[in-house]
């Protein structure tokens, strides 16, 4: 009897040949260069590398936030290269949980507030939209805070509050841009321990850092300098 293998991961991201250019008076600066990447469902994958070497204007590309000058970005069976900025936005909205250094809490909203967030633009109705936020938050163990402001609220607990709200509309991809910069180095190694679980659950990460020791925490290493991508060997589980 033969036994039935389960499919291969799907590609949520599949970037080809990507170029983004910037020209500056009479130079041109080529802030990505024949840039290609995979990242397939339930991945883990670290971006990682210094101040100027193209690592946020990738993010920027990954998220939705800007658009390349040149090549092909499929996003979840969507291409995206070419789309404009209000369908952009709406694919941001869907596609993608963002995880800031600087966690983006809205000051004045409690801590379901600010995660029902993206689940308003989207239309989600408010019954719904407040049980996913409920459910978010209790997954990144803040069920007890709901609704607490950010100031009430440790460095760490406001980046678990943003990580809810990245997790509330379930999208494919997580995009977490520097999420322990903010933070000491003890919270910082918390917040780290619930994104590894969160990939541990299913989750697709993302993740930009310029700190190694974050990087090294990822199922896969991408390093980029000067606009050029170099994947390093696979960690082992």
């Amino acid at each position: 009897m033969t036994t039935k293998q389960s499919a291969p991961p799907a590609d949520l991201i599949r970037i080809h040949h990507l170029n983004k250019v910037y020209r500056m008076g009479g130079e041109t600066l080529n802030a990505l260069d024949n840039v290609s990447l995979t990242v397939r469902e339930g991945d883990f994958v670290a971006i990682v590398g210094p101040s100027g070497s193209g690592k946020s204007t990738l993010m920027n590309v990954i998220g939705c936030l800007d658009t390349a000058s040149s090549g092909e970005y499929w996003l979840d069976g969507e291409e995206i290269s070419r789309l404009r900025e209000n369908k952009l936005a709406e694919i941001r909205n869907r596609k993608i949980g963002f995880i800031f250094q600087g966690f983006n809490l809205l000051t004045k909203l409690t801590a379901i507030e600010n995660v029902e967030l993206p689940l308003v633009y989207r239309g989600v109705p408010a019954k719904q939209r407040r049980q996913q936020a409920i459910e978010a938050l209790g997954k990144v163990g803040l069920a007890e805070r709901i609704h607490h402001r950010p100031v009430e609220l440790s460095g760490g607990q406001q980046q678990r509050v943003a990580i809810a709200r990245a997790l509330a509309g379930n999208p494919p991809i997580l995009l977490a841009d520097e999420p322990t910069g903010a933070l000491d180095t003890k919270t910082g190694i918390e917040v780290m321990g619930f994104i590894r679980e969160l990939n541990s659950l299913g989750h697709t990460i993302v993740l930009i850092t310029h700190d190694p020791d974050i990087s090294r925490q990822a199922k896969r290493i991408v390093r980029i300098q000067d606009g050029r991508l170099h994947e390093e060997e696979a960690r082992a589980e």
